[in-house]
């Protein structure tokens, strides 16, 4: 299984989350929300070989942690995963709107200084300025659209940028989510849960939820459920190899 968009760090007892993550052999992107979270976030999973930590400044804080830019900078050689990052144009974040493109602008150019990274982006309501601020920094590296929201239109866009998508339970849970889904280019998508702050079941998303996921997949791919876990590991072994 792989869960490459779960924070970690925010359950409530994340060392019991990352034991049982070791159990079962998940493979987890462990993103974080602030780059001063990551030093912490990182000793978690310090004997974890399948799990990683991302470097991130969440936009829904940007405006609060835009002073940790230069923190950012400091642990920006320490990974080669950068989330969560991105913009938020929902009305309670747009407010801070200039706040958020001025971390957006600043990370995508610090990554393309750095050679790329692999990056996991937040783009609720914001998916046409963040397919642009992509088009105009393709050395950043490659973009990983977690939870799409955005328009069919958008989604060729992002699909023509060359963008992966990571996709989870509360996306498949829609019309529209699974229309999207339906549409991403199978060689492209991932499995995510966005766990604690995504819902399963009326509970916090864990983990080993991405196993929804699978199992749904395989019906709108109309595909043995074994062939649709080895796709999505194939899927994660590439993503890897293009840094």
């Amino acid at each position: 299984m792989i869960d490459f968009h779960a924070h970690l760090d925010l359950y409530s007892d994340p060392h019991s989350i990352v034991k049982e993550c070791n159990a079962r052999g998940i493979y987890v992107l462990s993103v974080t929300t602030t780059p001063s979270a990551w030093e912490g976030t990182s000793a978690l999973t310090t004997s974890s070989a399948r799990i990683r930590t991302a470097l991130g400044l969440h936009p829904q804080v940007a405006h609060q942690r835009k002073g940790e830019l230069d923190v950012f900078n400091t642990y920006l050689a320490e990974t080669k995963y950068i989330g969560e990052i991105g913009l938020d144009g929902s009305p309670e974040y747009k407010v801070h709107w200039d706040d958020q493109l001025l971390v957006f602008d600043h990370i995508l150019h610090a990554c393309a200084c750095v050679g790329g990274r692999i990056m996991s982006i937040h783009s609720r309501r914001a998916t046409q300025t963040v397919l642009e601020k992509l088009e105009a920094s393709r050395d950043s590296g490659v973009p990983v659209l977690h939870w799409f929201s955005g328009s069919k239109s958008d989604l060729d866009r992002a699909i023509t940028l060359n963008c992966w998508f990571s996709v989870g339970p509360a996306m498949l849970s829609t019309a529209k989510g699974l229309d999207l889904v339906s549409r991403i280019p199978h060689e492209r998508l991932l499995t995510e849960t966005d766990g604690p702050f995504a819902q399963v079941d009326g509970r916090n998303a864990l983990p080993w939820d991405v196993q929804q996921v699978v199992v749904r997949l395989a019906t709108l791919w109309n595909m043995p459920l074994g062939e649709v876990e080895q796709k999505i590991h194939l899927n994660l072994r590439h993503l890897v190899s293009l840094l």
